[in-house]
């Protein structure tokens, strides 16, 4: 891999193309999960019997979501500390 040229401001928005294709899928899972765990952690009093269910698969929700986000961020940082350091 080789440095990204930032020099121009191609360079720079093609960079930010970049990073922002890096690990795409873990995050808008981890966003999806996040998202639809707060709705169920909210609606679960509402959910009757069911409540303490719902309420627990909403924090696993969240709590599965939130770590493919900080996974999704770790890849990402580790790519471009490689691509500073032009390793392959």
């Amino acid at each position: 891999m080789t440095r990204p040229d930032f020099s121009t401001d191609a360079g720079v928005a093609a960079y930010r193309a970049e990073l922002r294709a890096v690990a795409r899928k873990p995050r808008l899972i981890g966003f999806a999960l996040v998202v639809l765990g707060a709705i169920a952690v909210y609606a679960s009093p509402q959910a009757g019997g069911a409540a303490q269910a719902v309420q627990w698969i909403g924090y696993a929700a969240l709590a599965g979501g939130w770590a493919l986000m900080l996974a999704a961020i770790f890849i990402r940082t580790r790519h471009h500390r490689r691509r500073m350091r032009e390793e392959g």
